[in-house]
């Protein structure tokens, strides 16, 4: 079952996530088409999507807020992750 590791709230409703399955890709998801959806109406405000936060291995906001870890990683895009210098 794939978990949500860690997220990064990034401008114009952006979130930078990476996933149980593997911890070094780093995915990209946009959260814009969703916010016209009732149940994520509340995220519109900036100042409250910047809550976002890990529980119970997916991405959650204050008022029981959440999306289905499975959508996260099959509609994210990975990012390319530039490689540390040795």
């Amino acid at each position: 079952m794939i978990q949500v590791n860690s997220v990064e709230v990034i401008q114009n409703y952006g979130l930078l996530l990476t996933f149980s399955e593997n911890k070094s890709e780093k995915r990209f998801f946009d959260m814009r088409p969703y916010l016209h959806y009732p149940v994520f109406r509340r995220l519109e405000h900036s100042g409250y999507f910047g809550l976002a936060r890990i529980a119970y291995g997916t991405v959650t906001w204050p008022g029981d807020i959440d999306i289905a870890p499975e959508t996260l990683y099959e509609l994210s895009i990975p990012i390319a992750v530039s490689a540390s210098p040795d």
